[in-house]
């Protein structure tokens, strides 16, 4: 036996090495594959922005690498994002570039903040039909985004300003580009059933830039990557920039409204995908650090020249599914990245559209929550209401507000129907009269159920109220019972308290509610509290 335990031990190291291989493989592939998937999406963000393509593909670098080094959920993929470029592209137009940089410092300022208060904890209040709503509609927003990449822009140059037209493709070219798109597609559900050793999402797009190039031969022309940026995508690192901003209250006037804005939609997208992400891995992620990573990643990219940026649901899912597990995955995917825009330009500018709609797409598929068209009639309505509502909201305004908002409807649905769930038991007797025996909980949401149960008018001399049952919440409760007793009171009528808990005692004598209260503390002792 303690021979078979050497060997075993023997045997582990080699294991663990053959395990590691397993796991750079898999972050490398994954990582690769992601990269790929961000060139697109980069330069969409740009145009929505108002900013130049490579600008945007650098803050996709410089956030990628820096959240992944900070980040608290290993294997999340941080990018220049949709929400980011809409908060900020009025401040671009209106003010400048240079606006834009001090405001990205700024939010990242306000973001690490956050997170060294630990504030993050309140992520925990999100109630799960607002996830499945946030999901829903980022998979519809994700959808309805590719049919961008179905048109052409075009960049002409009117009275010395650059615009960019964008154009929708002609019919033949949108019937071919949809049939590729399904092709790869099928490749990504079908290469899984034969080999896992590379994502399928990878095999796809190399597949399909090379059926692309193969149709360019025979004149067959696929839109492509430089075709939707109007230039050819090749640049450099990044440099160090100070944002040349006057530093006074002005500016920090123009600035602010943005940065916390583009701070708290940041910071939303991305607690919500570390918690998708959770979910996925059956692991937890540590909420707090990686706010404080979203955070750092903007305030360094703000001193680079970037856009700002957070978590990206769409390609972070790409990265679990490929199988990218650890930070390297992230790592890898801005390094890739960068080594596409300085030395593969060339591969970058080929890539079929086509085929990283088809990935998108994919994408969609595995994010929207098919199960949530059949809970009616399984889960309660104000659930499915509340899906819906984010669902919305997420599509047609943006995903801090739709958060917002379906905690809000959530609380009000909880106040309402935990308001209804009070009842008494009521007992009478010649010699103690009526006694009402509270159960439930009396908050600002079950105050008026509570006042129709009394009937004071026909009530004997004698009522007793028993709290042993209930629970005294909040100062509306407190109120009410105080309004109770002083139409007892008015009716001539002896009304008393039993059974109250000590927090409740206290409660009420903080609150100076009561001008005469009777509380019963033994069948031996009566207690009276004036309080003035």
């Amino acid at each position: 036996m303690q021979q078979l335990d050497k060997k075993s031990s023997a045997f582990r190291p080699i294991q663990l090495l053959k395990e590691n291989k397993k796991l750079l493989k898999d972050d490398f592939l994954s990582g690769l594959t992601v990269a790929l998937a961000l060139i697109p999406e980069s330069i969409a963000f740009a145009f929505v922005a108002g900013v130049s393509p490579i600008l945007s593909l650098q803050t996709a670098v410089m956030i990628g690498f820096v959240a992944s080094v900070f980040s608290g959920r290993p294997g999340m993929i941080s990018s220049s994002t949709a929400a980011i470029s809409v908060v900020f592209a009025s401040l671009i137009a209106t003010h400048g570039l240079e606006y834009l940089f001090a405001t990205v410092v700024l939010m990242g300022l306000i973001q690490i903040s956050i997170g060294l208060l630990k504030l993050g904890k309140y992520a925990r209040i999100i109630p799960y039909p607002v996830m499945l709503g946030f999901l829903n509609g980022l998979s519809i927003s994700i959808f309805l985004s590719q049919w961008d990449l179905f048109k052409t822009n075009s960049v002409s140059t009117v009275n010395g300003t650059e615009v960019v037209q964008s154009t929708w493709l002609p019919g033949p070219q949108i019937a071919l580009m949809l049939f590729f798109v399904a092709f790869t597609m099928l490749i990504i559900h079908f290469v899984p059933k034969l080999t896992k050793t590379v994502p399928s999402s990878l095999i796809a797009i190399i597949v399909m830039t090379i059926i692309a190039l193969g149709l360019g031969r025979f004149g067959i022309h696929l839109q492509n990557v430089q075709d939707f940026a109007g230039m050819e995508i090749s640049g450099g690192l990044p440099r160090f920039h100070i944002p040349m901003v006057p530093i006074n209250i002005e500016t920090l006037q123009i600035i602010f409204p943005y940065a916390i804005i583009g701070g708290l939609v940041g910071l939303s997208e991305a607690v919500l995908t570390l918690q998708v992400i959770d979910e996925m891995t059956n692991t937890r992620g540590r909420t707090n650090k990686e706010i404080i990573a979203q955070g750092m990643a903007n305030l360094v990219n703000g001193f680079f020249g970037g856009m700002g940026g957070d978590a990206m649901i769409g390609q972070s899912i790409i990265n679990i599914k490929s199988g990218g597990r650890s930070r390297i995955s992230g790592l890898v995917a801005a390094s890739a990245l960068m080594f596409f825009i300085m030395f593969g330009s060339a591969f970058i500018n080929a890539i079929p559209l086509a085929g990283l709609v088809g990935v998108m797409f994919m994408v969609v598929v595995s994010t929207f929550k098919w199960e949530s068209l059949r809970y009616r009639g399984k889960v309660p309505a104000q659930d499915i209401l509340v899906i819906l509502i984010v669902s919305v909201i997420t599509i047609f305004a943006d995903l801090a507000t739709a958060v917002i908002v379906g905690v809000i409807v959530s609380a009000l649905i909880f106040a309402w129907e935990k308001g209804k769930v009070i009842y008494a038991n009521v007992e009478e007797s010649e010699e103690e009269g009526k006694t009402y025996k509270i159960n439930g909980t009396i908050f600002f949401g079950s105050v008026l159920n509570f006042k129709d149960i009394f009937d004071v008018t026909t009530d004997p001399d004698e009522v007793t109220l028993d709290l042993k049952y209930a629970k005294v919440s909040d100062y509306s409760a407190v109120e009410a019972i105080s309004s109770l007793t002083k139409r007892y009171q008015e009716a001539g009528k002896n009304f008393r308290i039993i059974r109250l808990s000590e927090d409740c005692k206290r409660m009420f004598h903080n609150a100076n509610a009561f001008t005469s209260i009777t509380i019963e503390e033994s069948e031996e002792e009566l207690i009276q509290y004036p309080y003035v």
